[in-house]
């Protein structure tokens, strides 16, 4: 995890104000014209930033339990610099396909996934979820079979028939705002390269449903330890 550019070369309150712009997704190009720094040292800070995310939300992973919703998307090549191709719409196009998990509260984890098959999904949910948990989704096939392996409290909405929800409280909405949300912020950075899309997806991971002042804090203490172990030779 090396940064290309010395923190020597930029003082703690610069190095701040980068971060604050990060936090407030400011993109790089225009946090250098507001700091006078080149975009490339912007683009060193944030990239840097994105690693210390992803490998937070790697350390912090713990099971997701209670009420979870499962639900897979579809991100196109409108939205993934590095693909060429005609952009179709939903399941059995050649977008990229990508499976997401939301514990009603907040925490979310997303994959990408090859396809969306049952043998696919199952084996990520019975990864990533508490046995015990309730599990709503929509009516998609690949569904099935949760019952099978010990999700005996699995409810479904069919979307097919234009049901959101069965008033019972089951509902897969939170997962769906979270690819809203996605989507939105992928629009507006312009798109991500393909490359760089499941680090994309752990940022969202991190982001969403927190205020800016908590997200600010963690990144600062992320960073803190990043410079300690830096100091020390361990990174």
């Amino acid at each position: 995890m090396k940064l290309q550019v010395h923190y020597g070369k930029l003082s703690g309150y610069i190095v701040g104000k980068i971060l604050y712009h990060f936090i407030v997704d400011v993109e790089a190009s225009k946090t250098a014209e507001l700091l006078e720094l080149h975009r490339h040292t912007i683009e060193a800070y944030y990239g840097l930033f994105r690693t210390l995310i992803v490998a937070h939300q790697q350390a912090a992973f713990r099971q997701l339990r209670g009420v979870v919703e499962l639900d897979e998307s579809y991100f196109g090549a409108r939205r993934m610099r590095g693909r060429h191709m005609k952009v179709k719409r939903g399941r059995g196009t050649r977008k990229q396909p990508v499976f997401g998990i939301y514990e009603r509260g907040g925490r979310i984890y997303t994959e990408l996934v090859p396809n969306c098959s049952g043998a696919i999904l199952q084996a990520i949910v019975e990864r990533i979820v508490a046995l015990n948990s309730e599990v709503d989704t929509d009516g998609w096939k690949g569904y099935d079979g949760l019952v099978d392996v010990g999700y005996d409290k699995h409810y479904r909405v069919n979307h097919s028939k234009d049901e959101f929800s069965d008033f019972q409280g089951h509902h897969v909405n939170g997962i769906e705002a979270f690819w809203s949300y996605a989507k939105r912020r992928i629009t507006q950075v312009n798109g991500v390269r393909k490359t760089h899309f499941e680090r994309f997806l752990k940022e969202c991971e991190w982001r969403y449903n927190r205020t800016n002042d908590t997200l600010e804090k963690e990144l600062k203490q992320l960073l803190a330890s990043y410079n300690k172990r830096q100091r020390k030779g361990t990174v």
